[in-house]
């Protein structure tokens, strides 16, 4: 299992506040959305599929993918559900 409290501490040392941890069941979906700030997602077991300005990236555990403030972005759970840890600036 990842360290949530190693990753909050680097996410913190970059600016990023506002922690929680959030689960999806499997396949679960987001369409296309925006944030008002900088997000951080560190996937912390399971995988999610991020489609954002016109790119589609998977993370699996242990990944990082950050998405820019006003992106337009979706993303999908994998079969397996996802559980990631989440910073916003």
């Amino acid at each position: 299992m990842l360290d949530v409290e190693a990753w909050e501490k680097q996410l913190a040392e970059e600016g990023f506040g506002d922690f929680f941890v959030w689960q999806d069941g499997p396949g679960a979906f987001y369409p296309d959305h925006t944030h008002s700030g900088l997000t951080a997602h560190v996937i912390l077991q399971g995988e999610m599929t991020l489609t954002s300005e016109g790119q589609t990236s998977t993370y699996k555990a242990g990944e990082r993918a950050d998405v820019a403030a006003h992106a337009v972005h979706s993303a999908r759970i994998g079969p397996g559900g996802c559980r990631y840890l989440v910073g916003q600036k």
